[in-house]
């Protein structure tokens, strides 16, 4: 991981020591700034929005001996002469095809979608930051699915997974998504809305009315998906871009969380919580107490006021 970051953003380096030296025997006082510059302008000052607070939580279970789900987090704001972008980027997978080939199929498609996403939007806001964003973003994140997808097929041959990546650019926000994995929405005390479609059998039965909810959460299929990276066809991404939402939260997680704990549940944990880490933790325990029956992640994103 460390490597592809390097290689987005470059390597910092040590200081020069000619530098440090240079910069220790300097001993001149700090001037006001009109006396440094000459100037009657004040400086430019940047308004920065403030960053999201972004807890996340990972659990073999109780049930499985191996962790197949893998996650990704990470928050910036990426300032220039022309740009100040709070930025967000947040992946979960849950991998399939049993001990080594599910383990290796996660891992592989959020390194390969985190790697295409960053180094893409990096070029994309230094070199056009004008650039018309929407379509250009959804296209973004479907080369990151189809990185991700191509990694599988060539590192974990046999092995597939549930991706759900969501983008925030300062406003704007993009799901990516595949499989059973989801993104949600909650406002505290109003709703909880889940923003992906499940790619699974029991969910096509349950929109052609075959099924009621209730006989999809204990049909013996409920698990098989038609839809996920690593299979042989064209892989066929959910992208959805809307505006953030003004406050409450983002959720991010694997089924299973969303397959053990009930919505309700989730909302009481998360709006009553001090923070979103402590409930990615309460979460992760609920889902366990619940039996643990599969890997569990989560990444919970505050948006602020």
């Amino acid at each position: 991981m460390s490597e592809f970051l390097r290689s987005i953003f470059g390597n910092s380096g040590e200081a020069d020591p000619e530098d440090s030296a240079s910069f220790e025997s300097s001993n001149l006082p700090t001037q006001p700034y009109s006396s440094q510059s000459g100037s009657r302008y004040p400086p430019k000052m940047t308004a920065f929005r403030n960053p999201y607070i972004v807890g996340i939580g990972n659990s073999i279970g109780l049930q499985r001996d191996h962790n197949e789900d893998a996650l990704f987090a990470m928050t910036t704001n990426m300032v220039s002469n022309n740009i100040s972008l709070l930025t967000g980027l947040y992946i979960v997978a849950d991998g399939m095809g049993g001990h080594l080939h599910g383990e290796k199929a996660s891992e592989v498609a959020v390194h390969a979608m985190a790697s295409s996403v960053l180094s893409n939007l990096f070029s994309f806001t230094v070199d056009d930051p004008n650039i018309e964003r929407e379509e250009s973003i959804q296209e973004l994140m479907e080369e990151g699915m189809r990185s991700a997808h191509q990694a599988i097929l060539q590192q974990a041959p046999g092995g597939g997974s549930t991706l759900t990546g969501l983008l925030i650019l300062q406003d704007q926000m993009t799901i990516a998504h595949i499989g059973d994995s989801r993104a949600y929405q909650i406002v505290p005390e109003k709703d909880v809305q889940v923003l992906t479609t499940d790619h699974s059998l029991v969910k096509r039965l349950q929109d052609l009315g075959q099924i009621t909810s209730d006989e999809a959460a204990i049909h013996p299929q409920r698990n098989v998906l038609y839809r996920a990276l690593g299979q042989a066809e064209p892989i066929d991404a959910e992208v959805i871009t809307s505006p953030v939402p003004s406050s409450g939260y983002l959720m991010l997680c694997s089924d299973g969380l969303w397959g053990v704990v009930s919505d309700n549940e989730m909302v009481e944990i998360i709006t009553t919580a001090d923070s979103p880490q402590e409930a990615s933790q309460k979460l992760l325990e609920a889902a366990n107490t619940a039996g643990g029956p599969d890997n569990i992640s989560v990444i919970i994103i505050e948006i602020p006021d």
